[in-house]
């Protein structure tokens, strides 16, 4: 099983943004550190998981853990529906990978279980600003 941790950080809202990306399992420790230019915060942690679909894809897993500190992320791949146009077609990006998996779950874990994934995305947003 591999594990996919995700973040995303914003300096404003809008502002400058960065995403973090942590992949463990199945022998695999990747770490992505991305800015990604402005964005909201919520539309950044969207591009998070997609970003680190992509790279889990490329590992061909069959089952895959998404491991969340954004509600509205767990919430709207859970329900797989997005009112809002802007997170609805970065999920229908989203989507299209987990479909390809065997299994995958998500789950929402709390700031201190995502330190990873967090000091990631800052340290893109603070290379970006310096």
């Amino acid at each position: 099983m591999i594990e996919l941790y995700i973040d995303g950080s914003t300096t404003g809202n809008p502002g400058p943004s960065g995403i973090g990306i942590f992949i463990k399992g199945e022998g695999h420790q990747i770490k992505i550190s991305e800015f990604i230019g402005d964005q909201t915060n919520h539309v950044t942690e969207f591009i998070a998981l997609q970003r680190g679909l992509e790279e889990v894809s490329k590992l061909s897993p069959t089952i895959v853990s998404i491991r969340t500190d954004s509600q509205i992320v767990f919430a709207t791949v859970e329900k797989r529906y997005a009112k809002n146009p802007e997170f609805a077609a970065i999920l229908e990006k989203i989507l299209a990978i987990t479909d390809t998996f065997d299994m995958f779950f998500i789950k929402w874990i709390s700031d201190d279980q995502n330190k990873a994934a967090h000091a990631l995305a800052r340290e893109a947003v603070r290379k970006n600003l310096s």
